[in-house]
């Protein structure tokens, strides 16, 4: 057991010892828990140094560390403020070979205000660590909760806040990709947080090491009018000092907005020159002037790896359902970029070298075209109750729906939520990924690839669900890329319960769709109908662990030949419905299901 003293770790006998008398180890504990700290004065271990002195840091007990300029090369240097499934965190702000994280050991940690949930910036050593730790609120209550930190060298890239390139150790630099964590765990919402005590020594030879800890922010009054999921990262380009002008169709309406943009995946910082929002005229031409968005009130913003950056409230109306034209200008050269594939909508880039044409009405300087979306990955409205997500594959996506005509099934939901009296107006925001899957990752979550399908729906849950502004309810409707690629029903269930634990532990209702049919497709065979159906019998009575069904299943099926899609809804693939498909499924949904 290790006990903390000032950031200086010392021996157990000596801590417990007060000027010649012995006190119980219960009782140090419980005035330590008793008197919290700033996360920073309780720093008692070294996990970074600088590559010119290798062997200054000891994050593992083995004498590795991380590299101080790899680090800086990701954009995360000392002190440096990290938006992270939006939480804001900072990186310490400590020089090379100097403290800059604690080994939980049950240290309580002064940390005030209120929020949604609470994020940790972590990581484990000796392999993964599970502890369990408390937070402590103003009015005296307390709530537990249970921290995963994944182990730094063979932890999961698809979850990871951000990988670096190398270890270092007194031996020199050794190429071995490390990880960090952002981890999020939830608290009482409304209630004042006074401090987090975090859990205890989890033994020998492991560690869980914290770096930063903070409240994600509630964000009342803000709703979500149009988001779309990172599904992978991609050779772009290269984009030379251009200007990108994405089309985006936001759903619900609002007076003001901002916008999200995210690094996620990427090993290097993007720098943004400029950024503006209009109104779509007609292609790349703005209906009027567009207007320009500010990030902490400067022009530019410079977004590190595996962060994102949302841009200052803007008075701009967004009228509900309607086109918006987000640009933003890339100064230097952009060559890979997190991106969301299908887009089912044509966007604009600007010609090389053309600078900063976010200010521009005009289509001229937009001379090139996209059919993704990159770095974009959400624009937000105020008013309104808050946002419903649907977390889906291809057919929440919109594949084979009509380009440009904004057909895709959530696009639908959203005009009847927007165009009723009966209910609060809820935004509904797509994060549909073509070819996703709720257990296993298509795309690995770290490097160049071109694989867009994805991490697994569990694994990108934090950032597309639960980290979504005011997310309300969450609808999923995933499982037959599962089905098809040979992952059990018993899987794919278990993956069901786990999403819907998770995102009920954060106060989200969970709504869940049974999974369409696909004979025909030239995968779809007899046992993976099977494997289909048993799935959906547990949606149809999960015992609890949903709060309602959608029978998309029903809805879309033949009923003379129920594994095959009815042929007015059927796209001409045998997977993925057409237009009317897609509004059938949509009209299809009771909207009350989906209210809180």
């Amino acid at each position: 057991m290790r006990v903390r003293q000032w950031g200086t770790t010392v021996p157990l006998a000596l801590a417990l010892t007060v000027a010649g008398t012995a006190v119980p180890a219960t009782a140090a504990g419980q005035e330590r828990a008793a008197a919290p700290q700033p996360l920073a004065r309780l720093f008692d271990n070294t996990a970074v140094s600088d590559d010119t002195r290798a062997g200054g840091a000891d994050f593992d007990g083995a004498g590795n560390s991380l590299s101080a300029q790899d680090l800086a090369a990701a954009g995360w240097t000392p002190g440096r403020s990290l938006a992270i499934d939006a939480t804001r965190l900072t990186w310490p702000q400590t020089a090379p070979g100097r403290p800059d994280n604690v080994r939980a050991d049950g240290q309580a940690v002064a940390l005030s205000g209120r929020g949604t949930a609470l994020t940790f910036l972590v990581a484990a050593t000796g392999g993964d660590v599970t502890g369990t730790g408390t937070v402590r609120y103003r009015d005296g209550s307390r709530s537990t909760y249970e921290l995963t930190a994944p182990d730094w060298r063979t932890g999961p890239l698809s979850t990871k806040a951000v990988a670096l390139p190398h270890t270092n150790s007194a031996a020199g630099q050794r190429a071995e990709t490390v990880r960090l964590y952002a981890v999020t765990v939830p608290v009482r919402t409304g209630r004042q947080v006074s401090s987090v005590v975090l859990p205890k020594d989890p033994g020998t030879g492991r560690d869980l090491h914290v770096f930063s800890m903070a409240l994600r922010r509630d964000t009342p009054g803000w709703t979500g009018s149009w988001a779309a999921s990172s599904a992978g990262y991609t050779k772009v380009g290269p984009w030379r000092d251009q200007t990108l002008r994405l089309v985006v169709h936001a759903g619900a309406g609002g007076k003001q907005a901002r916008i999200r943009l995210e690094n996620t995946f990427a090993a290097t910082p993007v720098d943004i020159g400029a950024a503006s929002v209009a109104v779509q005229g007609s292609g790349a031409q703005a209906a009027g002037k567009p207007v320009p968005l500010t990030f902490g009130g400067h022009r530019s913003t410079r977004i590190p790896a595996g962060a994102q950056a949302f841009s200052d409230p803007v008075r701009f109306t967004v009228p509900a359902d309607t086109n918006l034209l987000v640009s933003f200008h890339l100064a230097g050269p952009v060559g890979a970029a997190p991106v969301h594939k299908e887009a089912i909508q044509q966007s604009y880039v600007s010609a090389p070298g053309s600078g900063d044409r976010t200010r521009d009405a005009a289509a001229t300087a937009y001379t090139g075209t996209l059919t993704t979306w990159p770095f974009l990955s959400g624009v937000d409205v105020t008013g309104g109750p808050g946002s419903i997500v649907a977390l889906g594959d291809s057919i929440t996506d919109g594949v084979k729906s009509t380009s440009g005509a904004n057909r895709r099934w959530p696009d639908v939901l959203a005009r009847r939520f927007q165009r009723q009296s009966a209910l609060p107006k809820y935004g509904v925001i797509n994060h549909g990924i073509s070819a996703n899957r709720i257990v296993t990752d298509r795309y690995k979550g770290d490097g160049i690839s071109t694989d867009t399908g994805g991490v697994s729906a569990q694994h990108r849950l934090e950032r597309d669900v639960l980290a979504q502004t005011s997310a309300r309810t969450v609808v999923v409707f995933e499982g037959i890329n599962d089905v098809r690629a040979g992952t059990s029903a018993a899987e794919v269930i278990e993956g069901l319960r786990n999403i819907a634990r998770r995102a009920h532990e954060r106060g989200l209702r969970v709504v869940a769709a049974t999974v369409a049919p696909c004979e025909g497709y030239p995968d779809c065979y007899p046992e993976v109908d099977q494997r289909r159906q048993a799935v959906n019998a547990f949606i149809r009575d999960s015992d609890g662990a949903v709060d309602a069904v959608l029978d998309f299943d029903a809805v879309i099926r033949d009923p003379q030949r129920p594994q095959r899609m009815l042929p007015a809804y059927d796209s001409g693939d045998h997977l993925h419905p057409g237009d009317e498909g897609l509004k059938a499924l949509a009209e299809s949904v009771e909207l009350r299901k989906l209210v809180p």
